[in-house]
């Protein structure tokens, strides 16, 4: 009786999870020509991607968007689970103003990040404001188009996906915890990186692992708002694609998949989840 409950299941993995990563390994042993596939088992997709110095250009920009993503992100969403958990008394309005910050995300990534064009232009509000205002006499040109609106349009996106995980560990924090630490004489700030910071560590594990993952793969922030002049993974493997050099791109896909993975792993390490949840 119990394997026919958990079967369904474990056939829905198989199908949706497993079967498409396998696919994907198979074919990125597969050789190409311009015009088909051919099913074959060959190292060439995985010498090419190796000795590339492009490759390692890709992946250390790649990190630095991940990082730079991850550091602000984790900076914002600390803060902002941080108020709401601690400076806003009653449950009623810590969920009310948790699905308002939660509103602006029930829209499409693609809108919200197309929505930054127009404030960061060489004709947009942000560079109307700083010539009006007398702070530059030209348009600021490094807004837009940029590793800086990159990197900007990603913090935008993903923040919620450190909010939501802090603020639920923050939620489960024993007030007693942080009375018995102004009792025996910390200050505000020994409290929060004594106390309340350990005891999140599982909230930010889990919010950097949606973030570092989802910056990981992305490639049409990259595209949209680099202008085309920034590369990613994401980027690669979807110029590969875009190509028909399924094997290549899948060979760059296993890679991604394994670095990961590792990154994972050593965020695992660092905090045991399970234990923790």
């Amino acid at each position: 009786m119990r394997y026919l409950q958990i079967t369904p299941l474990v056939l829905v993995l198989l199908g949706f999870f497993v079967l498409p990563i396998v696919l994907i390994v198979v074919v990125s042993f597969w050789d190409y020509t311009a015009y088909n596939l051919v099913p074959d088992f060959i190292w060439l997709n995985y010498e090419e991607l190796f000795t590339s110095p492009v490759t390692y250009t890709i992946y250390l920009k790649t990190f630095k968007f991940a990082l730079l993503t991850w550091f602000f992100t984790l900076l914002i969403g600390f803060t902002v689970a941080y108020f709401l958990a601690f400076h806003v008394r009653t449950l009623k309005w810590q969920m009310a103003l948790f699905l308002l910050a939660t509103i602006p995300f029930l829209t499409s990534n693609i809108i919200r990040m197309i929505a930054w064009i127009p404030v960061l232009g060489r004709n947009g509000l942000v560079n109307q404001g700083l010539q009006s205002s007398g702070l530059t006499s030209e348009p600021v040109t490094w807004l837009l188009f940029s590793d800086f609106s990159v990197v900007l349009a990603f913090v935008h996106l993903y923040t919620l996906f450190m909010v939501v995980p802090i603020f639920n560990n923050m939620m489960r924090i024993d007030r007693s915890f942080i009375e018995a630490a102004y009792d025996a004489g910390a200050t505000g700030w020994q409290t929060l990186w004594r106390v309340i910071v350990p005891l999140c560590k599982p909230g930010i594990a889990i919010g950097s692992i949606f973030v570092i993952t989802l910056v990981m793969g992305d490639f049409v922030t990259v595209q949209t708002m680099s202008g085309g002049q920034s590369a990613s993974v994401g980027v690669a493997m979807n110029n590969k694609r875009a190509l028909l050099q399924y094997p290549a791109a899948a060979a760059d896909a296993v890679i991604l998949l394994i670095v990961v993975l590792i990154i994972v792993a050593l965020l695992m390490r660092v905090v045991n989840l399970r234990k923790a949840l």
